[in-house]
């Protein structure tokens, strides 16, 4: 990251997550922190439609996340986390990962993940691939880790990746060697440009809530609550930024939508 966080940024930052200052940097607090980031700061791709600059570094991140409470897609999402874990004393690397789809692995730099080293071992942290575990997953471990999110599974590749599994079904595939921030703009520019990328091609706005999920994709608004159920509806032209402040907390003074 570009520079120390100050105690006054670091006290911003948690207040957006809804969290408080830990005692100390261990896995209580890694967790209570994780899903207070995942139920405050939503998954969204907005910026690209909107027209916005997205820039990986650590004031702009800060200032968007934190400043304008808005959210973001991976990149920006866990880029910021790490600053914040960072600024609480928790030792963090950036790691590279690649999405299963339905063709394969996507491109180099495809999605950024977070390593967290404890005493008691390596963390995987990621508040920034929409769907995901809850709380964060042993990354040494190799057995079911069991999650609100599902189970989730850490396989080891012949490469010497790592392949997150969730419910038995591969997300992403993780490199192991460290990354920094600036190391990911590539791949950040083409999933904001790139007319093969779902994010070019459709709008998302997510989070995780006490009981379920919230999303918006486009004016489709389809909420989740116990036991799966299931609710969704179309919004009308003049309800949709109402939307976006009421269920996320983002002001927006147009409402965004995908090139056609």
């Amino acid at each position: 990251m570009d520079t120390a966080v100050g105690p006054d940024a670091l006290d911003a930052y948690l207040l957006r997550i809804g969290a408080v200052r830990p005692g100390a940097p261990d896995v209580d607090a890694l967790r209570a922190l994780h899903l207070g980031h995942l139920r405050h700061v939503p998954f969204e791709n907005l910026s690209i439609h909107l027209g916005e600059e997205i820039v990986l570094a650590e004031r702009p991140l800060l200032d968007k996340i934190v400043g304008a409470r808005r959210g973001g897609f991976c990149y920006e999402l866990n880029g910021a986390f790490a600053t914040l874990l960072r600024g609480l004393g928790y030792e963090v690397e950036l790691l590279a990962a690649r999405v299963f789809g339905p063709d394969g692995l996507g491109i180099p730099y495809d999605h950024l993940v977070l390593r967290v080293d404890l005493p008691t071992g390596p963390w995987l942290a990621d508040v920034g691939f929409g769907r995901n575990s809850h709380l964060p997953l042993r990354l040494d471990g190799r057995a079911d880790q069991e999650d609100p999110g599902g189970v989730f599974r850490i396989e080891e590749t012949p490469d010497g990746d790592l392949d997150v599994l969730r419910d038995g079904t591969p997300q992403y595939r993780i490199e192991q060697r460290p990354r920094v921030l600036t190391d990911f703009e590539a791949g950040c520019w083409w999933h904001r440009t790139s007319p093969r990328s779902h994010f070019v091609r459709s709008l998302v706005c997510s989070r995780l809530t006490e009981t379920g999920r919230v999303t918006l994709s486009g004016r489709s608004l389809v909420t989740t609550g116990p036991d799966a159920a299931r609710d969704a509806r179309e919004l009308a032209e003049g309800e949709v930024l109402a939307a976006y402040r009421t269920h996320f907390g983002i002001t927006l003074d147009r409402e965004p939508v995908v090139a056609g």
